[in-house]
């Protein structure tokens, strides 16, 4: 993705694209799969992790990503697939490897909806699996 993509795609989403923020976004959209602060940060050398961390707040207060928590307390943040307002609806669960502590999207699973009680009104929701990899399944065999 180049930056002028990028720069529209924030732009959908009610950002001005800066230089770091285009950095970020791209990085994310490069990976193709969720990556943690740490991820982040060592990919982006030019970038500290304040500014990072800057940056993935306000992609998270303007839905450019979604985030989950992968079972040891450490953030992960994806894309959003959708342009301007984010219904949730590519919401999915997650595969967290304990040997290589890699994330990965499940998204050909769908998750149930749940039928909260009067009153609660959820914003995200998150459903992480915990095991080993294929990677390191072969790596062990």
């Amino acid at each position: 993705m180049n930056s002028q993509e990028a720069t529209e795609r924030l732009g959908h989403k009610g950002i001005k694209a800066t230089a770091n923020r285009i950095i970020v976004f791209q990085a994310l959209e490069d990976a193709r799969h969720p990556m943690s602060l740490s991820d982040l940060e060592e990919k982006l050398l030019s970038m500290d992790k304040s500014s990072i961390f800057r940056v993935l707040n306000l992609f998270v207060e303007h839905d450019v990503v979604h985030t989950f928590e992968d079972g040891r307390g450490i953030q992960h943040y994806e894309l959003c697939g959708h342009d301007g307002d984010c219904l949730h609806a590519d919401m999915h669960p997650h595969f967290y490897c304990k040997q290589c502590h890699r994330s990965f999207c499940l998204d050909d699973i769908s998750l149930p909806h749940i039928a909260l009680p009067d009153g609660f009104s959820a914003h995200s929701y998150s459903f992480v699996i915990k095991g080993t990899c294929p990677d390191c399944l072969r790596v062990d065999s």
